[in-house]
């Protein structure tokens, strides 16, 4: 039995709905055992009995919509689209402060550990808005937090954490590119645990049947929880 739900199946490809926590593959550069029970690749290959193959990555605190390939042709195939830009990926996030209606951040991002620099676009809209009467960090006398969807046009690492990170509107439970002080709040006061960011929905032609294809994420206790404390305000 995997501990996570498969969304769409096909000959050629599959997609799980990965929880938070779990490895897509064994981790290159951990400093730490990753356990193999919390790495995608070994249940999957265990489940089906075959080689799978991996055709995007979802980093391990983020949740959502996950696609593998059945062989290395298909895997091929599905690569193709994401290098075409005609995988559409959604996710949902939720950032501090109060970000515009919709924007597109059309910033710079490092690769290569910062011996390369790509150009990255990310386009967002904002879900729903809440003030909350705390004073985190004690800079100013309210928290403010946006609730957005987000469709990265560009596939970089990191590309969503960072991007907002870089408009001073880093998301929710961030560890590496956040505030450590409304992470805590969220977890401690709120609690709402953990990075929140969501691969919500993969929407594509399909290569091979030539009918589009659009493959949801399951509404979790998590995302139950930010969608009732934005119902709060709009």
């Amino acid at each position: 039995m995997i501990p996570f739900k498969i969304l769409f199946q096909d000959e050629n490809f599959f997609a799980i709905d990965k929880p938070a926590g779990f490895f897509v593959h064994p981790p290159e550069l951990s400093p730490y055992p990753v356990p193999r029970e919390k790495i995608c690749l070994y249940h999957l290959r265990k489940h089906f009995n075959q080689e799978v193959f991996p055709v995007h990555r979802l980093d391990a605190p983020t949740s959502g919509v996950l696609l593998f390939a059945t062989s290395r042709d298909s895997a091929r195939e599905l690569n193709r689209l994401f290098a075409e830009r005609k995988m559409q990926k959604t996710y949902q996030a939720v950032v501090r402060g109060f970000v515009e209606d919709e924007g597109r951040i059309e910033l710079p991002l490092e690769i290569n550990d910062g011996k390369e620099i790509v150009e990255a676009s990310t386009l967002y809209k904002r879900l729903g808005a809440v003030e909350l009467p705390f004073p985190v960090g004690k800079k100013y006398p309210t928290a403010r937090y946006s609730w957005v969807e987000v469709q990265p046009v560009t596939g970089r690492w990191h590309q969503i954490r960072r991007h907002f990170d870089r408009i001073a509107h880093p998301l929710l439970g961030d560890i590496d590119h956040g505030d450590s002080h409304h992470n805590r709040f969220f977890r401690d006061h709120l609690g709402i645990k953990g990075l929140c960011l969501k691969a919500t929905s993969l929407r594509m032609i399909s290569p091979w049947s030539q009918q589009e294809v659009t493959i949801q994420a399951d509404p979790c206790e998590k995302w139950d929880r930010i969608q009732k404390l934005f119902s709060q305000q709009s």
